[in-house]
């Protein structure tokens, strides 16, 4: 009897180590879909953190990306992760108007002052734990970004004067900027990113709200914009976000993994985008665009019409029922606190 019972504990020992080898050894294969082209500076993160996934993981962990929205259309990349169509996906905020409103908070008019900062403000980890990740219902937040602050950018006429906007189309990228726009005198009108030099070829557009990088870079608008006013008004938002079916289906040790190369990297990346602000203007400037600054009158006008456009917003979304007010005063506080020792393109 004693020998049957030495027997059995040893087959559920052997039988355990087996499962447990298994799973040791059982391959996770992750779909990762972005919306941008493989020039883009976000791009090559993810390519990079794709790699060290597959290192660190042994080969257990095997990405198989699809850029360029290969997916599917922009707007749709947040649901492609909730919905397990991708199992992480990047996404714009924007992209879907109204859906992450405390989260776009952070591209209200002359909020942060780099993309360093506004990294730092939406990973901030109280903040993202009582208000922001909860907007993001059905998948796990691994990290929030911001792009470096961008001004517009036009085809024909030169922004010289705040006044210079008025009766002109120019693109935005998130609801936010839209009032802006507006405020401003110029005509708002939505164009999917990828669609941005196209339209402004046609005429459709006079211009855009983009940062350097994006213009110069990403998107290439070099020999189209032929004007670069440098406001460094705004910015916008994006996230990366995993399936919670394959989270939960992580071994610890992947999880470990997972969270380990998404934590903690605001300066690193934030800094890397904030560096596309120099080759970006080149990018235009070789292409035959003309950058300009705008007077110190100006420049204060438009600050108070975004102001004005912020404290609507605000009072909207409190209208609403949100904490808008709440989530508004502690990124402006953190913005402040760490514009102390990030890049700041105000300065």
């Amino acid at each position: 009897m004693k020998s049957a019972s030495i027997q059995f504990f040893a087959f559920i020992a052997l039988a355990l180590a087996v499962s447990a080898g298994a799973h040791a050894q059982q391959k996770y294969e992750m779909k990762l879909a972005y919306f941008v082209g493989d020039q883009h500076a976000m791009s090559q993160w993810l390519v990079k953190w794709s790699e060290q996934l597959e290192k660190g993981s042994g080969g257990r962990i095997v990405v198989k990306r699809f850029p360029g929205a290969q997916m599917g259309p922009t707007p749709g990349h947040y649901d492609f992760a909730r919905t397990g169509q991708a199992d992480v996906a990047w996404f714009l905020h924007g992209g879907t108007p109204g859906r992450f409103p405390l989260t776009e908070i952070i591209s209200l008019p002359f909020m942060v002052g780099s993309a360093e900062i506004g990294m730092k403000v939406l990973n901030d980890p109280g903040l993202r734990a009582k208000y922001l990740d909860a907007e993001h219902k059905g998948a796990k937040v691994l990290m929030l970004f911001t792009h470096q602050p961008g001004g517009v950018h036009t085809t024909k006429k030169p922004i010289r004067a705040l006044d210079d906007l008025k009766g002109m189309r120019i693109r935005f990228s998130n609801p936010t900027i839209r009032e802006l726009v507006a405020a401003l005198g110029a005509t708002p009108v939505g164009v999917p990113p990828p669609e941005q030099v196209e339209q402004m070829q046609k005429g459709t557009i006079d211009g855009v709200f983009i940062d350097y990088g994006g213009a110069g870079i990403a998107f290439k608008m070099g020999g189209v914009v032929k004007y670069s006013t440098e406001l460094y008004a705004y910015v916008s938002s994006f996230g990366l976000v995993m399936n919670e079916e394959f989270w939960n289906k992580l071994p610890a040790d992947l999880k470990k993994l997972v969270v380990d190369t998404t934590t903690g990297k605001e300066k690193e990346i934030g800094q890397a985008w904030d560096g596309l602000d120099v080759p970006g203007k080149k990018a235009l400037i070789d292409g035959g665009a003309e950058a300009i600054r705008l007077s110190v009158a100006d420049t204060t006008r438009i600050r108070a019409v975004g102001t004005q456009v912020s404290e609507a917003a605000i009072k909207g979304y409190d209208e609403k029922g949100l904490p808008a007010r709440a989530v508004y005063n502690s990124m402006r506080s953190l913005s402040e606190t760490y514009a102390r020792t990030s890049k700041n393109f105000w300065n």
